[in-house]
């Protein structure tokens, strides 16, 4: 495989060096630091099971709650309470851990922990604000073991103050807030120099501290008494007294916690494990076992072998009970300088996993200094400094709230992330990429209502245009993607291309790489559409697979625009324009592989004078036909190199009687190309009107008003009936356009004088308007997608010519856009050249115009 295959630019390690959420990493130095990083991994990453997970996380579950306040819960709460507490506790804990192990084992795991899964879960926006929260979470966690263990010292070695009970022991340390804050940062910065020399060393330190454990815990309890444990059963909250404050469900409860929060305690370690995949799972489901056993199995002996009141007084009661009280000092103070310890190296690793993904810009760049080794020293500074002042706090029941709080908003965020990504189905979810959540969960909503939404169910009431549009060149035709992007009302809008070739020989499908530059070109223009690029052997199959399978259910293309085929030199609308995203240029070039040619990233040049098209003349005009056979709505739009938008957002008006007006949209819903049918309300006028509307609904069309151009003789006028009907149907339609009347006589004389009639005078009225109606009774009975009229031929120039002057007299003010009414192609193949020739002499030098055949029912009347 090549070195330049995107495949790539998935992740340059799994290791250490997280790539940027934006920028794309650059190749050169990836390639040049790449093999010592990886060097550099597999030394530094020496843990395994049991010491990088398995030992940091039961000692930091254990820790201080174990040793000093597992008979506060059972002498406040009572047995029964407890273990209602223990088991909320571990449900929470437990769906957490099921969490870790579902996103740990889906991808390489880095340093950072419940960081780096959240952050390549939910993305850097989540990731980022709950990495913070989780390491001020570690930050406090640590203070709170510290303070712990100077309670515990205390309690054995401190001297009592004036009103204090005297205890046994070597009472030779002074107390007080200042003193005990001073051996709280003595204590802390042993916890600093072990974190700070490495992970080996903690893991080495924290494995004699759980052989001291191990023995204490094989003590034996005395004194089991029936009366005792039944005393003890229910609860009686009293008055704590380190700390002077009424006790609660909800306050036991936090300090209770506390016991359980060691849970990231291994995959904090991910960046020092040999395979935190492996290791993370394993190893924290056994310590959760193993811990939760223990409390429940601890406090009963507890409830059946010590007084309530012993409970409520003595935090430091386990000395009294064990049969060698100097190994419960030990354990105390082994465990919590233990899990202070885990806290502090826990907060280093995120925040030096937040400074490496740069998400807070300069501002963590000091901490992202390692040493030799890896260790990043300057992350544990200032964890430690941090830690150093939450120690002012004083006592440890102070904080407790606070600590169980942080952790248990991450635990949310941990048990979110796994839901968010099992109900969005993402089948490639990979935490070791950066992931958007909302991505995911997008596709998934779009899915379900894709799924909803039954075409069977389709209703001409909530009709809304579906377009496709067809695009040679990009470059030539900015000016109708915008239009067209007013145009979709809400629905949905697709940019078709098609190239022209075949995948036979191909290496790889060329289209691919392609889309990047469409997408661009999107965001550029600030338009809400799909692109949908095809490759065949020629534009007509290219369209038809479009047509065929563009869209998902309900969703599906109801209307194709095309650009108007005509001998007009195509402009390069892109050249000399920026795109923002990027700050490239349009006019870019780079070498390319064929013959170092240079060739634009986005699109090629517009096509030159002498160039040849793509189709011809016949194949332009079946894709027309082949639309209506499909039952799709034709749009042919003309001119569109004159349409500027800008004009129309900017508000510029125009002066009209006297008085200042917006842009005008005019509508001429006859067929001019067939003056005999002479009907204003079938399926395509309609269409017109209904397209008309929805531009006029946009805001940058808001000012514009419709201008109805209706078609009648002097001689004859619309039948009054007729011309109820019609201004009937306006008002339905709730459609608000200056109808204005158009008299054609002489027009219509030279078609029927190609016919052999001569229309002067008073000529034989009744037959005339016999014929007609006759006529309007045929169209009446046509089938919408089966009959194709061949009136191609019978068209004289003389006559196309004086319709186009007849739109062009009635075009005063000058109207922003025109809507025409398009024939359908007749059914010989043979008149398609004929077909195209009249429909150019139509509407030539009308300005942007849209040549529209609707087939499809947009609107609910009875006319």
């Amino acid at each position: 495989m090549s070195e330049n295959t995107p495949l790539l630019h998935y992740r340059l390690t799994s290791g250490s060096t997280s790539p940027e959420p934006k920028n794309v990493p650059d190749h050169s130095k990836a390639k040049a630091g790449k093999g010592r990083r990886r060097t550099k991994e597999k030394g530094d990453r020496k843990l395994g099971v049991l010491f990088g997970v398995v030992v940091p996380t039961l000692l930091s579950m254990f820790s201080v709650v174990v040793f000093l306040r597992i008979g506060f819960v059972v002498g406040q709460a009572g047995v029964y309470q407890s273990i209602v507490m223990f088991l909320v506790a571990y449900l929470i804990i437990t769906m957490t851990v099921l969490s870790v192990c579902a996103i740990s084992t889906n991808g390489a795991l880095d340093a950072g922990g419940a960081y780096y899964m959240i952050s390549r879960a939910l993305g850097p926006e989540f990731g980022g604000s709950i990495g913070i929260m989780f390491f001020f979470a570690n930050v406090c966690g640590s203070a709170l073991y510290v303070l712990g263990l100077v309670e515990a010292i205390m309690s054995t070695f401190g001297i009592p103050e004036e009103g204090t009970a005297v205890v046994a022991g070597l009472q030779v340390l002074p107390s007080g807030y200042w003193w005990s804050l001073l051996y709280g940062t003595a204590l802390l910065f042993i916890c600093f120099i072990v974190c700070l020399v490495g992970a080996h060393i903690y893991a080495k330190a924290t494995f004699v501290i759980i052989i001291i454990f191990v023995v204490h815990e094989n003590a034996n309890y005395t004194g089991f008494r029936r009366h005792t444990f039944e005393g003890n059963l229910l609860p009686n909250y009293t008055v704590d007294y380190t700390t002077g404050a009424m006790m609660s469900f909800a306050k036991v409860f936090a300090v209770m916690f506390n016991g359980c929060t060691g849970i990231m305690a291994g995959s904090n370690m991910s960046g020092d494990l040999k395979n935190p995949s492996y290791a993370i799972p394993r190893g924290t489901l056994a310590a959760v076992l193993t811990t939760f056993i223990t409390y429940n199995v601890l406090s009963l002996l507890v409830a059946g072998s010590c007084e309530r009141n012993l409970l409520q007084k003595d935090y430091n009661f386990l000395g009294d009970i064990n049969i060698w009280p100097p190994l419960v000092t030990i354990g105390i103070y082994s465990s919590t300088i233990s899990a202070a310890m885990s806290n502090l190296i826990g907060a280093s690793r995120i925040l030096y996993a937040l400074s490496k993904d740069n998400l807070f810009g300069g501002f963590l760049a000091l901490v992202r200094k390692t040493s030799l080794s890896g260790n990043p020293w300057a992350s544990v500074l200032v964890s430690w400094l941090l830690v150093q002042v939450v120690l002012f706090a004083g006592q440890l029941n102070t904080i407790a709230s606070i600590v169980t709080i942080f952790f248990l908003l991450v635990y949310a965020a941990v048990n979110l992330a796994c839901l968010a990504l099992e109900l969005a189905s993402a089948p490639n979810f990979r935490p070791s990429n950066w992931g958007y959540i909302s991505q995911a969960l997008i596709f998934h909503q779009v899915r379900k209502y894709l799924l909803m939404l039954d075409v069977r169910k389709d209703h001409v009431k909530f009709w809304r245009p579906q377009l496709l549009l067809m695009v040679a060149n990009p470059r030539s035709c900015t000016g109708l993607m915008t239009f067209i992007n007013d145009l979709k009302k809400s629905g949905l809008y697709v940019l078709g291309h098609v190239k022209l070739g075949l995948l036979d020989g191909l290496p790889s499908d060329p289209l691919q790489s392609r889309y990047d530059s469409w997408l661009s070109l999107v965001d550029h223009l600030n338009i809400k559409a799909f692109v949908n690029l095809t490759l065949a052997n020629s534009v007509r199959h290219g369209v038809q697979n479009l047509l065929f399978i563009t869209g998902f259910g309900g969703m599906r293309p109801n209307t194709l625009v095309l650009g108007f085929y005509d001998d007009c030199i195509p402009e390069d609308d892109l050249q000399g324009q920026m795109l923002l995203s990027t700050g490239t240029g349009f006019d870019a070039v780079t070498p390319s592989i064929d013959h170092g040619e240079q060739r634009s990233p986005f699109f090629p040049d517009v096509r030159g004078a002498y160039d040849l098209k793509d189709l011809g003349e016949e194949e332009y005009v079946s894709l027309i036909a082949d639309a209506v056979k499909m039952g799709k709505n034709v749009t042919l739009a003309r001119n569109f190199n004159q349409f500027n938008r800008e004009v129309l957002v900017s508000g510029k008006k125009i002066h009209s009687h006297r008085r200042m007006t917006g842009p005008f949209v005019d509508v001429w819903p006859l067929n001019l190309l067939r003056p005999d049918s002479r009907a204003y309300v079938d399926i395509c006028s309609l269409f017109l009107l209904q397209l008309a509307c929805v531009l006029q609904e946009t805001r940058a069309w808001k000012h514009a008003r419709l201008r109805l151009f209706l078609c009648v003789e002097a001689g004859h006028s619309l039948k009054k009936e007729e011309e109820k009907k019609l201004r009937s149907m306006l008002k339905e339609l709730r459609i608000s356009a200056q109808v204005q009347m158009v008299a054609w006589d002489q027009v219509v004389e030279l078609h029927w004088q190609r016919r052999g009639g001569k229309v002067r005078g008073n000529l034989a009225e009744s037959a005339l308007n016999e014929e007609m109606n006759e006529r309007r009774e045929e169209v009446e009975k046509e089938e919408v997608f089966q009959i194709f009229p061949n009136n191609a031929a019978q068209m004289t120039d003389e006559y196309i010519c004086a319709v186009n002057n007849l739109i062009r007299r009635h075009g005063a003010p000058k109207p922003a856009v025109r809507f025409l009414y398009l024939p359908r192609p007749p059914a010989d193949t043979s008149l398609y050249c004929t077909y195209l020739h009249q429909v150019d002499m139509l509407s030539r030098d009308l300005g942007p115009t849209l040549l529209i055949q609707g087939v499809t029912p947009v609107v609910t009347t009875d006319l």
